[in-house]
C-alpha cells in the first residue's frame, strides 16, 4: 500500500506538471488530425478530428468540453478518449473492471508518451493510469501519413493482487459533432455476403455485433461506413470508414448522446467474456483501422486499398496465381486419374495452379461427403493411392502448380480424431448436442490443439514442399459452448480460441512465408485484417452468381483492394453467358470452378483470352488505384475502372445488370486519369466471331474528355459486358 501511494503521489506531480503544459498529440496523416489533450483534471480527451489543421498555433485553442450540471456546477465531463465506467461520463465506456475490493470504478490520467517511427508511418504510445487503483491502460496509435489511414489499439494490465475481471475493453473511441450521422453496414448470410444498408443514426445506441466466436462474420462483416451531415456516398461527403483487426466475436457501438453529439465504439464483443486478467498479463485489444475521407467513400476506399497492400496483407505488393479448382466440377466424387486430367485442363485453361478442394482425406470414415472424416488429414488411400506426392507429380508434368483444400480447425465426430480426443473439441456433454454442418470446432484455446492444428500444414508441406497454396477453410460457428480445457474459466474461451487460432497462423507463415494462402470460411465469413496478416486473399463468397456477385463484389471492395477477394467462373446462373460470368470475375483475383469439357470451342477460346488478358494486365487490377463509377444499388446497371500508378493504363469493367426497357443510358465518365493524356480505348474480353459493339473501339480521347464526358458503354441486354482497356499514347 505504501509504494502504491507514493507511486499515485509521484503520478500527480506528473499530471500537475502536464497539466500546465496543456500536453496535446497529433496523430496526423497528410489529410485527417486527429487531436487529444490533457485536460486541467489530468485525464485525456479527444478535442479534435477532422481535416488537417494547417496553422500549428491552431492546436494549443482546441479545448474539451465543459459541462453544467442541474444544480448549476461545472465539471470536465467531455470526450475522454478512453473513458472507464464508473466516472462521471454516463454514456457507453470503453473499458469497465471489476477490481479486487469488488468496485467497478475507473478512472484513467495521463502518465507518460512516446513517439517512434514505424513502417510507413508514426507510432504514438500514450500511458495511462488509475489513480486508486494499479491499473495501466496503454493506448496505440500508427498513423499512415499518404495513405490517410491510422490504426490504434490498447493493452490493459494492473498489479491487483489478485485478477480483475474485464467486463468491457474496447478498441478505441472516436467522437463526433455533427448535425447527423448516418450508418452503412454489411450484414451476411451464407451466399448473400457484404449487403449493404444505410440508416440514420438518432439518440441512443445502433450496436453491430456477432456472437458466433468461429465463422463468426456469417451474419455480419468487421467494418462500417458513417456519413457526417449526410447519408454515405460514393463520390462526395465526409465519411468515416472503420473494420476491426478480429477473427472472433466484435462489437461496433454507435451511441448518439442526448447533445447530438456520436461516439463510435470497436472492439471484441464482451458477450460471454467477462475475462479473469492475471497480475501483469498484458490483455491487447484488436486493431482498429479507419480512414476520415472527404470525398465520399471512393476515396476512403483507395485509402485503405493502399494501406493494405502495403502494411497489412500478406505479400500485398506481389502477384497472384490464377487457378482451376475442381470442386463445382466434381465435387466428393474424383479420383487419381480425374484430378490429372484436370491438371491438363488447367493447363490447356491457361491458369496457373490446380487447386484440389475438399473430399481427399481420411480411412477410416472416409471423406464421402460433410458427415465424416474432419480430423483425419491422411489421404484416403483407395481414391488416391499415390497419396499427395503423386498428385504434386501429375501437377507439375501438366505444367501447372499444385494446390489443396484444408480446415484444420474443425472435426467431424465421426472422425478418429474424435474418437481419441472428444475433449479437444468444443462441446457441453450434458447438453444435447447441435451440430452445423455436422461438425464440431477444435479448442484452439488449448495449446495441444493448437500444436495439432499447425501439425496439419507442417505435415502435408515436409512430405510435399512443392505444394503452391492452401485454401484454409471454417465452415461451422461454435456451438455448445464448453472448454473442457478452461474448465473454470469459460469467459476466456471466445477470446483465447481466437488467439489461439492466430497462433497457429503465426506459425505457418514464419514457417513456410512464401506459401500463398485462401482465407475461407463458409464462404467471405472471415475477412478482417488480423486474418490477413496471414493470408494473401479471401474467398468472398459461395454464391458465384455473377448477378449476386457484382453486389457481393462491390460490398467488399469497400474496405479490400481486389487481389485480396478471389472470384471464380463457375455454373451457377446458367443464364448468364460465359463472358459474363468471366468478365465479373476478373474484377478481382480471377479462378475457374468449371469443366473444360462444359465449354463449347467458342467460349473456351474466350476463357483462355481472358485469362491471358487478366496477366497482362494484373498491374492495373490488382495493385492499381479502384474507382467505383456506377453503383448496382442505385442504377440497373454497375461500372468501375483500374487505373495504374503512372496513369498509362486502366480498365474498365462495365455490366447492364438488369436494364430496364429503354431507360435512359448515361455514359461513363472514367476517373483516375491523367487528364493532359490521351488514351486507346479498345474493347477485350470478346467471345470468338464475334465484332465489338462499343462504338469508340479504337478511337483516341483525352484523359480530360474520357473523365468529363465519359464512353457509352451501357447497353438494354440483360447481364451484357463490356470490358475496355485504356492505354496512353
Amino acid at each position: 500500500m505504501k509504494n502504491l501511494l507514493i507511486a499515485t503521489a509521484l503520478m500527480a506531480g506528473v499530471l500537475t506538471t502536464q497539466a500546465e503544459e496543456k500536453k496535446v498529440f497529433r496523430i496526423s496523416t497528410d489529410k485527417t488530425d486527429l487531436v487529444l489533450q490533457v485536460g486541467d483534471n489530468g485525464r485525456l480527451y479527444q478535442t479534435y478530428f477532422g481535416e488537417k489543421l494547417l496553422n500549428e498555433a491552431d492546436y494549443q485553442n482546441l479545448s474539451w468540453d465543459v459541462h453544467a450540471g442541474s444544480d448549476g456546477s461545472i465539471s470536465q465531463r467531455g470526450w475522454e478518449v478512453y473513458s472507464g465506467s464508473g466516472n462521471e461520463d454516463y454514456f457507453e465506456p470503453a473499458i469497465a473492471i471489476t477490481h479486487n475490493d469488488g468496485k467497478n470504478s475507473t478512472y484513467l490520467y495521463y502518465v507518460s508518451s512516446t513517439t517512434q517511427p514505424v513502417e510507413g508511418g508514426t507510432q504514438t504510445t500514450i500511458n495511462l493510469r488509475d489513480d486508486k487503483y494499479p491499473v495501466d491502460v496503454t493506448l496505440h496509435y500508427v498513423a499512415y501519413p499518404k495513405e490517410n489511414v491510422i490504426k490504434t489499439w490498447s493493452e490493459i494490465k494492473h498489479q491487483e493482487k489478485k485478477p480483475i475481471i474485464l467486463s468491457t475493453y474496447a478498441s478505441t473511441m472516436l467522437y463526433f459533432c455533427n448535425s447527423s450521422y448516418y450508418l452503412t453496414e454489411f450484414s451476411s448470410d451464407w451466399a448473400c455476403e457484404a449487403r449493404m444498408s444505410n440508416q440514420q443514426l438518432q439518440f441512443g445506441k445502433k450496436v453491430i455485433d456477432t456472437k458466433l466466436g468461429s465463422r463468426a462474420a456469417m451474419h455480419t462483416h468487421p467494418f462500417f461506413e458513417v456519413g457526417l451531415d449526410q447519408p454515405v456516398s460514393e463520390q462526395q461527403g465526409q465519411v468515416l470508414m472503420g473494420t476491426l483487426g478480429w477473427t472472433g466475436n466484435f462489437r461496433f457501438t454507435f451511441e448518439v448522446d442526448n447533445a447530438g453529439n456520436l461516439r463510435v465504439i470497436p472492439g471484441i464483443n464482451p458477450y460471454a467474456s467477462n475475462y479473469e486478467l492475471k497480475k501483469d498479463e498484458v490483455f491487447t485489444t484488436p486493431e482498429f483501422i479507419f480512414t476520415l475521407s472527404y470525398n465520399g467513400t471512393s476515396e476512403g476506399s483507395r485509402n485503405l486499398h493502399e494501406w493494405a497492400r502495403n502494411y497489412s496483407l500478406k505479400d500485398g505488393k506481389g502477384s497472384r496465381l490464377t487457378l482451376l479448382n475442381n470442386w463445382e466440377n466434381t465435387g466428393f466424387d474424383f479420383n487419381q486419374e480425374i484430378l490429372a486430367n484436370l491438371m491438363k485442363e488447367a493447363k490447356h485453361l491457361g491458369v496457373d495452379m490446380f487447386l484440389l478442394d475438399d473430399g481427399w482425406f481420411a480411412n477410416k470414415y472416409p471423406r464421402k461427403d460433410d458427415k465424416a472424416g474432419l480430423g483425419d488429414w491422411e489421404v484416403t488411400h483407395d481414391k488416391l493411392p499415390g497419396g499427395v506426392p503423386a498428385l504434386v507429380k501429375a501437377a507439375k508434368e501438366a505444367g501447372v502448380k499444385f494446390g489443396i483444400w484444408i480446415e484444420p480447425e474443425m472435426v467431424n465426430p465421426k472422425s478418429e480424431l474424435f474418437e481419441k480426443h472428444p475433449d479437444w473439441a468444443i462441446h457441453d456433454e450434458n447438453r444435447k448436442i447441435y451440430y452445423y454442418r455436422n461438425q464440431l470446432v477444435l479448442d484452439l484455446s488449448n495449446p495441444e490443439v493448437q500444436d495439432y492444428v499447425y501439425g496439419v500444414v507442417e505435415k502435408l508441406m515436409k512430405e510435399n514442399p512443392e505444394i503452391a497454396f492452401f485454401k484454409w477453410d471454417c465452415n461451422s460457428p461454435i456451438t455448445n459452448i464448453y472448454s473442457p480445457y478452461l474448465k473454470e474459466k469459460q469467459g476466456q474461451l471466445y477470446i483465447d480460441h481466437v488467439r489461439g487460432v492466430y497462433n497457429v497462423m503465426k506459425r505457418v507463415k514464419e514457417n513456410y512465408p512464401n506459401v500463398p494462402m485462401m482465407l475461407c470460411s463458409g464462404g467471405g465469413a472471415r475477412c478482417d485484417y488480423e486474418a490477413l496478416k496471414y493470408f494473401t486473399e479471401f474467398w468472398c463468397s459461395d454464391n458465384t452468381d455473377p448477378v449476386e456477385r457484382v453486389y457481393i463484389q462491390w460490398g467488399f471492395s469497400q474496405f479490400f483492394p481486389a487481389k485480396a477477394m478471389c472470384a471464380h467462373v463457375t455454373s451457377w446462373n446458367k443464364a448468364t453467358s460465359v463472358k459474363f460470368r468471366t468478365d465479373v470475375a476478373s474484377m478481382c483475383k480471377l479462378g475457374f470452378d468449371i469443366g473444360l469439357k462444359d465449354l463449347t470451342a467458342e467460349e473456351l477460346d474466350y476463357c483462355q483470352q481472358a485469362v491471358a488478358n487478366w496477366k497482362r494486365l494484373q498491374p492495373a487490377i490488382m495493385d492499381g488505384d479502384q474507382y467505383r463509377l456506377v453503383s448496382p444499388y442505385e442504377t440497373n446497371h454497375m461500372a468501375l475502372n483500374y487505373v495504374t500508378k503512372d496513369k498509362n493504363k486502366a480498365v474498365l469493367f462495365a455490366y447492364d445488370v438488369h436494364p430496364r426497357f429503354q431507360e435512359k443510358l448515361m455514359r461513363v465518365k472514367l476517373q483516375g486519369l491523367d487528364a493532359q493524356k490521351n488514351y486507346k480505348v479498345e474493347e477485350i474480353n470478346l467471345m470468338p466471331g464475334t465484332e465489338s459493339t462499343f462504338k469508340a473501339n479504337g478511337k483516341v480521347f483525352s484523359g480530360d474528355y474520357l473523365m468529363k464526358v465519359g464512353l457509352d458503354v451501357f447497353g438494354f441486354a440483360q447481364t451484357q459486358s463490356h470490358v475496355i482497356e485504356v492505354t496512353a499514347q
